[in-house]
């Protein structure tokens, strides 16, 4: 019996510092997520108030009017009937809406979301302003 030897036992597993480093990049992620999501919510609560204002309206002043009617029942913060593209087609008339959505992360670093909705069977495409 020999005292002291080796016998090539690893230990495996997660150290402390690479813990840490594992629960901020998740907690950074969480943090993302938190800021994000809402924005998400707001662009679906969007794409259904304009399939719902299409169908309610029969003019374009219609439309835009039932969608502000939804706006606030929707909590849709971002944009409003004014901010409709509304065109006439051989079918009666296409909704689409395009906005970005701004989200302030830390110092000068910000996200910039382009959103892009309409009724037709294409998506919408933004044109520069």
């Amino acid at each position: 019996m020999k005292l002291g030897s080796y016998t090539g036992y690893r230990e495996n597993g997660l150290s402390l510092v690479g813990f840490m480093f594992v629960i901020v990049i998740v907690a950074l992620l969480a943090v993302l997520g938190m800021k994000i999501v809402p924005t998400v919510v707001e662009f679906m609560a969007v794409k259904k108030a304009i399939v719902n204002a299409k169908a309610a309206g029969t003019t374009a002043v219609e439309i835009q009017n039932s969608f502000d009617r939804q706006k606030t029942s929707n909590y849709i913060d971002s944009v409003n009937g004014k901010d409709l593209e509304i065109t006439r087609t051989s079918d009666g008339f296409e909704v689409g809406i395009a906005y970005q959505k701004k989200i302030e992360l830390v110092g000068p670093a910000s996200l910039v979301i382009d959103y892009v909705a309409t009724t037709g069977n294409k998506p919408g495409k933004k044109t520069d302003q």
